[in-house]
């Protein structure tokens, strides 16, 4: 019987936007694209849209939208943008050394 992934042994991330645009539809399939070249099967992305919830970005300091907020592993970190530079991301992330 195959044992279920931990969510603690998952790259989560949270996709920030204000509806889906374009660019936030990009920033989307860069963010999939990514974790399932690096994590496949092993990745949660969430997507919070800040205009059905706009305290959220007070709340979580979103200063500008798409941003991505990787929430495990530890430690936290934020990319800003449609997420193209495949590299940047995973700098930007601390998730090039993730496997």
């Amino acid at each position: 019987m195959k044992d279920k992934i931990k969510e603690q042994d998952k790259v989560v991330l949270r996709l920030y936007v204000v509806g889906m645009n374009k660019t936030a539809q990009r920033a989307f399939v860069n963010l999939e694209k990514i974790c399932e070249l690096h994590f496949p099967g092993k990745y949660k992305i969430e997507i919070v849209d800040l205009k059905e919830n706009p305290q959220l970005a007070v709340d979580e300091q979103i200063f500008a939208v798409p941003t991505v907020v990787k929430k495990l592993p530890l430690p936290m970190k934020k990319v800003i943008g449609d997420l193209s530079d495949l590299d940047k991301v995973l700098v930007g992330l601390d998730l090039s050394s993730i496997n």
